[in-house]
């Protein structure tokens, strides 16, 4: 068995552009820049960007041209795929490597508020569309009077 699966966390480097194929389906695409900190020998700061190629289907692809805009921040899982065409102005063979998303996480908003929900693509053939996945977070509540260290009984 092989693996073929991608996890990218990163911003919009431009605004959605969504579309529909022949079939009626719906498709995005964006693209997605992650980066990467590290020192080199010299102990000096380097840093280096990576650009990735998003396409999304069907109701992934309405949520991310809804909610998502260029400089969001998203939390994509999905597998890797390479297109490959003849390009007609210069005759030669080019390609496209895009990651095919599956789900797709919101981060954190640019007001400072929480990050949404997530979404997942449906599996196989359902008639109905899942509705968003909403994680709940628990809570602790503190008891408002002060704690002595005399009360922990161990």
């Amino acid at each position: 068995m092989y693996i073929n699966k991608a996890m990218v966390y990163g911003n919009l480097t431009r605004d959605p552009e969504m579309r529909a194929l022949p079939s009626g389906q719906q498709v995005t695409n964006f693209s997605l820049a992650t980066n990467r900190v590290w020192k080199d020998k010299s102990g000096a700061k380097q840093e280096s960007v990576d650009y990735h190629n998003i396409v999304m289907f069907a109701k992934l692809a309405e949520l991310a041209a809804q909610y998502l805009k260029k400089g969001s921040a998203v939390f994509i899982e999905g597998r890797m795929q390479t297109r490959s065409w003849d390009d007609a102005t210069s005759g030669g063979k080019k390609y496209r490597t895009e990651i095919i998303a599956d789900t797709m996480q919101f981060g954190p908003r640019a007001s400072g508020a929480p990050a949404g929900g997530g979404y997942s693509a449906p599996r196989g053939s359902s008639k109905g569309a899942p509705a968003p996945v909403q994680e709940s977070l628990e809570t602790i509540e503190y008891p408002q009077e002060d704690i002595s260290p005399d009360d922990i009984p161990f």
